[in-house]
C-alpha cells in the first residue's frame, strides 16, 4: 500500500473528495488493517424501505467478521454504524463508497476495496445510475468475481436488489407503473437488460422487482416476463420482495423469507405455468399485453416473511416451498388478474443449474425442427405428450447446437428429455404447431 493510502486509512472517517476530485466519496469505520476471513456465500434480495434486521444479521454473519463494503450512487454513510455496531455482529470494518460518476469505477482505490471485501451490500437509489456507472467496467466484473469466485455474501435493497438478477429493469427512462407496462410492454419506460450485467448463478434467467406492494407492481412484473419471453425465446422467472421483506438465498439454493409481519410482508416467486401454452398471446409494440391461457399463464408462490425466516422456497426446482400459497396470474388486454390455485402438477421450465446448463430451445413453438444450445454428449432424444406417451426423435449435432426433428409429431405440447452417457436431462416444455 502506498504511503498516501496509508495516511488516508489511519483516519476512521474520511472523504476522498479532495484526493480523487468528485469521482467518489468514502466513509470508513473500524480497523484499517485488511483481514482475510472464512466466508459463507449467500445472496440477499431486500424489497426496500427499512432494512429487515434479521436478514441483515443473516447476511453480515456470513462475512466471518471481515471487511464489509457498501456501494451506492446517492446518500452517504448511514450504513456504517448500523452494520458495525448496531446489529451485534462483530466485523473488522465497514466502508461505504458513493460513486458520483462512471470514472470512479476505474479508480485503483475502489477496485482494491472491492477485492478486499468479505461482504458486499448494494444500497438503494436509482438503478439507472448503477447501470451507467458500473456496467462494463471493473466494478461489475468484480461484483461477479466476489459472488462466484471469492464467494462472499452479496446483497442489495431496492435498486440494489433490482440489478442483481440476470435480467433487470434498468429504469433508464424512469420508473414504470403496472398499468403503463401492461398497456404497452414495449413502451420506452419498459427498459430491460438481460444477461449483460450481474451474473449470480442462482438468479440465472431471473428478473427481480422491489417495493412490490408500494405501489402494486404485480402487473409490471408480468409485463417484464412477457417481454423477456417474447424477445428471447426463454421462459424467465421473477423474484419479488415487498417493502421490509427479504429473500435470503443460501449456497444450497434455498430462499428463506424474512419480514416482521407475516400478515403484510411477502415475497413472490413467479414462473411460466408449465401447464399453460407458454408464450404470450399478444405481446407487441403499442398493444396491451394478453398473456392468459385460460387465466393460468403464470404460476406464483406467495410466501410471508417472518422474523426468524421460518418459511422457504427451493430455487433448484421452483416447486418446493413452505408456508406459502400458490396463485395463478395473467393479463387480459392489459388488465392484471390473479387467483388462488394449486401447486404445479407438471414439469416446470426450470431445471437445476448443475443438471441442465443453459437449455435454450428455439423456435418454441416450432412447426417441426428445434435448435437447442447444447455441448454435452447425446445418446437419445425423447418427448412425452400429455398422456405420458414417449416418442424418440431423430437429432444431429452441429458445433454447439443440437437439432431435433419433430416433424413426425402431431401439433401439441410435449416435454423434452435428453439422454446422455451418465445422466438424463428432462422437463423442458416445447410446443409443435402446424400452419
Amino acid at each position: 500500500m502506498s504511503k498516501l493510502l496509508k495516511s488516508i486509512c489511519v483516519v476512521v472517517l474520511f472523504s476522498c473528495q479532495s484526493l480523487y476530485g468528485q469521482d467518489f466519496d468514502s466513509w470508513f469505520t473500524g480497523d484499517t488493517a485488511d483481514v482475510s476471513t472464512s466466508v459463507i456465500p449467500g445472496t440477499v434480495l431486500m424489497g426496500g424501505s427499512a432494512e429487515n434486521d434479521s436478514a441483515m444479521v443473516w447476511w453480515l454473519s456470513r462475512s466471518g467478521g471481515g471487511d464489509v463494503l457498501v456501494i451506492r450512487a446517492s446518500g452517504s454513510n448511514g450504513y456504517n454504524d448500523y452494520l458495525y455496531q448496531e446489529l451485534g455482529q462483530q466485523v473488522n470494518s465497514v466502508e461505504t463508497i458513493r460513486f458520483n460518476n462512471r470514472q470512479a469505477s476505474y479508480n485503483p482505490y475502489v477496485i482494491k476495496r472491492l477485492m478486499q471485501a468479505e461482504a458486499l451490500w448494494i444500497a438503494g437509489g436509482d438503478q439507472w445510475n448503477y447501470t451507467r456507472f458500473w456496467k462494463e467496467t471493473p466494478v461489475d466484473s468484480l461484483i461477479n468475481w466476489l459472488a462466484t469466485v471469492k464467494k462472499i455474501p452479496v446483497g442489495g435493497t431496492s435498486a440494489g436488489m433490482a440489478i442483481l438478477g440476470d435480467a433487470y429493469f434498468n429504469a433508464m427512462n424512469g420508473s414504470v407503473t403496472s398499468a403503463e407496462a401492461l398497456a404497452n410492454p414495449y413502451s420506452s419506460l419498459v427498459s430491460i437488460g438481460r444477461g449483460d450485467f450481474i451474473h449470480i448463478p442462482i438468479l440465472k434467467k431471473t428478473i427481480t422487482d422491489t417495493h412490490f406492494d408500494n405501489p402494486d407492481r404485480r402487473g409490471r412484473t408480468v409485463a417484464f416476463l412477457g417481454r423477456l419471453y417474447q424477445d428471447s425465446g426463454f421462459s424467465y422467472r421473477a423474484i419479488c420482495s415487498e417493502e421490509k421483506t427479504a429473500v435470503c438465498i443460501d449456497s444450497a439454493g434455498i430462499g428463506r423469507i424474512y419480514g416482521n409481519s407475516p400478515a403484510t410482508e411477502f415475497a413472490y416467486f413467479i414462473q411460466t405455468n408449465c401447464a399453460a401454452d407458454s408464450l404470450p398471446e399478444v405481446c407487441q409494440p403499442g398493444q396491451p399485453l394478453t398473456w392468459s391461457h385460460g387465466n393460468k399463464a403464470l404460476k406464483v408462490y406467495k410466501v410471508p416473511g417472518t422474523p426468524n425466516g421460518a418459511y422457504t422456497f427451493d430455487l433448484n426446482d421452483w416447486q418446493t416451498g413452505s408456508g406459502g400459497v400458490w396463485q395463478d396470474w395473467r393479463s387480459n388486454t392489459g388488465s392484471f388478474g390473479g387467483n388462488a390455485s394449486g401447486a404445479p402438477d407438471c414439469f416446470t421450465n426450470v431445471l437445476p443449474e448443475n443438471s441442465i446448463g443453459d437449455l435454450r430451445v428455439f423456435p418454441n413453438p416450432s412447426s417441426g425442427v428445434f435448435s437447442i444450445d447444447w455441448v454435452y454428449p447425446v445418446e437419445q432424444i425423447e418427448v412425452t405428450d400429455a398422456t405420458g406417451r414417449c416418442t424418440i426423435l431423430p437429432f444431429k449435432m452441429d458445433k454447439d447446437n443440437l437439432w431435433v426433428d419433430g416433424n413426425r409429431l402431431n401439433a401439441g405440447i410435449y416435454w423434452l428429455s435428453i439422454k446422455g452417457q451418465d445422466r438424463v436431462w428432462k422437463g423442458r416444455k416445447i410446443r409443435l404447431v402446424r400452419y
